[in-house]
């Protein structure tokens, strides 16, 4: 890799390649411990986590993957993204790494991802221990997407492809700027990391073909929702508040669906990406709603 930012060199010389049904998905392992997989958002990659890890690397394995489109993934161009595409490669990466057993924390698209997992189990080759969504659009009824999303992804595949090509570095800060909380927007540092995952092996070019996933979840709403109300595996929505897309009132139609399952709101600032702008608050969560669980489950016996 030749990344401007010396990190991400770094980042992807320390992970590893697998080959799914023809494309290169590149994925990682970090610690020791319970397996826990990060599954990133829309549009860059794994690296959104690197700051949760060190705290949640410290007793757990983690595993990362790019998914197909993003990252440091294969990129095709004539290509139909899909959700059972992307479950397919969580599991991929699983059988890979003799995965039996996980826990799950998803981001952004990821969320989508993993309710398709839910919905179609029976295809996992692993056990789901439990599932934390954070900031994901887990129902399409309340979900705002972006302007960009809507210009890049709800218009014609010409269009779409017009603008994902000609889409300027100012015009994507533009959108981030928006749905990062207000103390908390991303330094120009993270603004340079964003800018070369998205270009890497042209994939700027191909936005809108991933984007278009966003507002194919519609179909699959009653689907995925009935298999999150029957499903045994626990989970939990972990929420940055300010988040115009699936904040706070994302999480308040998660509590009316589920009732009884638990929400962790982060400081009221904190916007879509969690993960980047209060890490520590994200590990925090994450570890509370681990010892909400064994609580629970103690309570049971």
């Amino acid at each position: 890799m030749n990344f401007t930012n010396p990190v991400l060199n770094e980042f992807e010389y320390s992970g590893q390649y697998l080959n799914y049904l023809g494309h290169s998905i590149f994925y990682r392992t970090i610690g020791e411990g319970e397996n826990l997989f990060l599954l990133h958002g829309y549009p860059f990659n794994s690296f959104d986590w690197s700051l949760v890890i060190p705290k949640l690397s410290e007793n757990k394995k983690i595993i990362l993957l790019d998914f197909l489109g993003m990252g440091f993934s294969d990129k095709p161009k004539n290509h139909k993204y899909s959700f059972e595409e992307y479950a397919g490669i969580v599991n991929a990466v699983a059988k890979h790494l003799n995965i039996t057993e996980a826990d799950i924390l998803a981001h952004d698209l990821a969320v989508s991802v993993v309710q398709e997992m839910l919905a179609s189990s029976d295809k996992n080759v692993f056990k789901i221990r439990s599932v934390a969504f954070i900031n994901g659009g887990l129902f399409t009824d309340v979900y705002k997407p972006r302007l960009i999303q809507r210009l890049l992804s709800q218009t014609p595949n010409l269009i779409g492809k017009f603008l994902s090509k000609v889409m300027s570095r100012k015009s994507v800060e533009s959108s981030l700027f928006r749905v990062f909380g207000p103390k908390t927007q991303p330094n120009s540092n993270w603004l340079g990391i964003f800018w070369e995952v998205l270009n890497y092996k042209d994939g700027k070019s191909i936005a809108y073909l991933i984007g278009r996933m966003v507002f194919e979840k519609v179909h699959y709403q009653i689907r995925w929702i009935d298999a999150m109300s029957k499903t045994e595996v626990p989970f939990c929505y972990i929420c940055g508040p300010a988040d115009p897309n699936s904040g706070t009132h994302m999480a308040n139609r998660f509590l009316k669906s589920f009732p009884t399952k638990h929400v962790y709101f982060l400081s009221e600032q904190i916007g879509h990406w969690p993960q980047i702008e209060s890490p520590d608050e994200v590990s925090a969560a994450y570890y509370q709603f681990k010892k909400d669980l064994k609580q629970t489950n103690e309570t049971r016996k």
